[in-house]
């Protein structure tokens, strides 16, 4: 089954979930077992996330992964090693072909979502695309975004509310462009992302990077399934503050499968994948 298929499929809802950034080959191969054997443990269909160059990070000092070379040798080795689809962001145009040699779904990042030449290349590389939602965007303009895709021959197109800007240093997550998004594509939430709060953290050496809420990740998961999204973006760490990017919204690996195993239990209750139906206005006499 090829991956837009399985992702289509799934039921209650797919995984995107790793590291924010490729530490090693080591690290990500053995991040990647770890969570499938939680993620098929529960009948959740998964596919691994790691940048290989996180090149919008605050601090021109910060930590931005391996590159393009070494990065996609890492993410190989984890689907020959784990049998695992992978998903892994692109920055520029000419990224696009030699990242989806590897790459099963190319990541649009939120700064870039509506860069027609970039959303065009990803296209026409046959891979899934999944856009992320920019922070000052209405939920329509990833509608036109994912159009751009399309355009190209690709009907492929996941697309991600992950937060949008509050004032200078704070995200929210509106639910209802969760039901909005649909007409663009399949609908995932980045429930990491989504908790960011941009430039909160300066280090001793005055580094500015993006601070975040981890303990809400929770909260807006449950939100986000109960609304009926296809598909969950967590960023997930064995060691979360230790991670070079993000650290304060990775999840924890040790918390993983609490957490999803609730998710599933809520995905399974409500009704938020079903299509609206059409209210009945007419009045309902009283007794």
């Amino acid at each position: 089954m090829g991956t837009w298929t399985a992702l289509r499929a799934a039921r209650p809802f797919f995984l995107m979930a790793g590291p924010n950034v490729i530490e090693s080959r080591e690290h990500c191969v053995k991040m990647a077992r770890a969570i499938k054997a939680i993620a098929n443990g529960l009948d959740i269909p998964f596919v691994f996330k790691a940048s290989f160059d996180k090149a919008n990070r605050s601090s021109k000092e910060s930590f931005r992964g391996p590159g393009l070379e070494a990065g996609l040798e890492v993410l190989q080795a984890v689907k020959d090693e784990v049998g695992v689809p992978v998903v892994t962001d692109i920055h520029e145009a000419a990224q696009a072909a030699p990242v989806a040699r590897v790459a099963d779904v190319l990541q649009i990042p939120a700064f870039l979502c509506r860069q027609t030449d970039l959303l065009t290349a990803a296209a026409r590389t046959g891979r899934v695309v999944h856009i992320k939602k920019g922070q000052w965007c209405d939920a329509a303009v990833m509608l036109a975004a994912a159009d751009k895709v399309r355009s190209a021959g690709n009907e492929q197109v996941l697309v991600c509310e992950r937060g949008t800007a509050f004032g200078y240093d704070d995200l929210i997550v509106d639910p209802r462009n969760l039901v909005r998004l649909r007409s663009a594509g399949l609908v995932t939430a980045d429930v990491t992302h989504a908790l960011q709060q941009p430039g909160r953290r300066v280090d001793a050496g005055g580094a500015i990077s993006a601070g975040g809420l981890r303990q809400l990740i929770p909260a807006v998961a449950r939100t986000a399934v109960a609304v009926g999204v296809d598909g969950v973006f967590l960023e997930v760490h064995n060691d979360p503050d230790a991670s070079p990017c993000d650290a304060p919204t990775q999840w924890p690996l040790r918390h993983l499968h609490a957490l999803l195993e609730e998710l599933v239990q809520i995905a399974h209750a409500s009704r938020g994948r079903e299509a609206a139906a059409e209210l009945d206005l007419r009045p309902l006499p009283l007794d």
